[in-house]
């Protein structure tokens, strides 16, 4: 009796553990993100590319490669600079397959991301697209950009 309810014990252990500790690993992420005043496109990558269910790797570098060679960054970008908004809302449209009006199917620049995401409400407030993104504004317009699915 005593072996059985160890082996149960085991088993069930054995597989939650890896939902434990993918919830710790993501709530550490966030607090991370919480705390920096301006992430990176490596690290914004990461996190927009997993969010979206597009890619998960845990190497920033990585999901960088990816998001670079699938285009949904620009090619001045690089994987330690900080972010700029008008980048980031191109990896978001691009990441979460979000259309947009005519000006940015047609070039699909940053700057039209960015105008499209102001338009829908995702990016609120004064901003500015040359600005340096911090990890609690992405987190933001993470979460915006899921409202915004729901509705």
């Amino acid at each position: 009796m005593k072996f059985r309810f160890l082996a149960v014990f085991l088993t069930f252990a054995l597989c939650m553990a890896p939902a434990v500790l993918s919830a710790q690993s993501a709530a550490d992420e966030i607090e991370t993100l919480l705390k920096t005043g301006a992430v990176t496109y490596s690290a914004a990558a990461r996190f927009l590319l997993e969010a979206s269910e597009t890619l998960a790797v845990s190497d920033p570098a990585e999901a960088f490669r990816y998001a670079m060679e699938q285009g949904w960054l620009t090619k001045k970008a690089s994987a330690d600079d900080a972010a700029r908004l008008d980048e980031i809302c191109l990896l978001l449209m691009r990441a979460f397959g979000i259309n947009g009006g005519l000006l940015f199917s047609v070039t699909g620049s940053p700057h039209f991301a960015y105008r499209e995401l102001v338009y829908r409400e995702i990016i609120q407030g004064r901003t500015d697209p040359h600005m340096n993104v911090s990890g609690e504004r992405l987190l933001f317009y993470t979460g915006r950009v899921f409202h915004k699915r729901e509705n």
